[in-house]
């Protein structure tokens, strides 16, 4: 089998290559989280800076019990390929890999730590990179409440993992159950609206244009009275990243409905009453 982090088979023109790539909330070290699709991805998606936006390593669960398969490794060794080649890469440690927040300003293999990051685009346009947690009132005020929501998520992803295996037996797409509660459970609407509404405040004070963070899981691109807030959402289930053209324009790239991995079964499903139709 092919190491994915040391994979150079894709043709140069099955690459898609951007001026910045922001990736946050990869989890790296907790169970179920989309890491081979994340592989996928980076296989086919360049840059020339990459910002990693808080949460690419889960210490929170390392510490409970180590879990760190091949492919976790893998996508280490990927983003560490992508620095020695010469790709801009920095890391803004969040909630779950807070260890690193000692290190601001090291250097770990060509890769930078850093507190926050003002990006300026190409559009002239200047963003705050921050993860978020430091306004989540949940974590910064009730740590004991914010590991049981931890917990509870990690039973909705078990639940997640079994309703996409029948979905793609069935021709579906990939489908996130956590994201879909989130949409639909009013308390969490009302507490991403708040998150939103005080990241764009941050980003008001702070005089620049925008602000791109992670944390919430949440993949969204919204204007406040002028002010951009785009949040990079996940690799855990909704699999999305925040990607700039060279132009300066945003865009959210949702690979759970563009993966081959994730839907490989979706060409080959054929439902007996599709067949009795046929």
């Amino acid at each position: 089998m092919t190491n994915a982090a040391n994979d150079d088979s894709t043709d140069n023109a099955d690459v898609r290559r951007y001026r910045t790539l922001f990736i946050s909330d990869i989890h790296l070290g907790m169970r179920g989280n989309q890491v081979e699709a994340l592989l996928e991805f980076l296989k086919h998606h360049d840059a020339e800076t990459i910002y990693l936006v808080g949460d690419i390593v889960d210490g929170w669960r390392l510490r409970s019990g180590w879990y760190w398969p091949q492919s976790h490794n893998d996508v280490v060794q990927k983003l560490l390929r992508k620095a020695r080649k010469g790709t801009k890469i920095i890391y803004i440690p969040g909630n779950h890999d807070e260890f690193l927040r000692e290190f601001y300003g090291s250097h770990f293999g060509g890769i930078e730590v850093r507190e926050t990051a003002l990006h300026e685009a190409a559009d002239g346009k200047r963003y705050l990179v921050i993860h978020g947690d430091i306004f989540d009132v949940v974590v910064r005020h009730a740590r004991w409440l914010a590991y049981c929501g931890d917990w509870a998520y990690e039973i909705a992803l078990r639940l997640s993992t079994r309703v996409n295996f029948v979905r793609r037996k069935l021709g579906f797409t990939y489908w996130s159950l956590s994201a879909w509660a989130k949409l639909k459970v009013k308390n969490a609407v009302n507490f991403i609206g708040k998150f939103e509404e005080t990241l764009a405040s941050e980003a008001r004070r702070h005089d620049v244009d925008g602000v791109i963070c992670g944390h919430i899981h949440s993949a969204t691109m919204r204007d406040f009275d002028g002010f951009t807030y785009i949040n990079t959402g996940d690799w855990v289930e909704s699999c999305t990243a925040v990607v700039e053209h060279d132009d300066g324009r945003m865009e959210i790239i949702r690979w759970a409905a563009l993966s081959r991995l994730l839907n490989e079964q979706r060409s080959l499903a054929v439902s007996p009453w599709r067949r009795r139709a046929a």
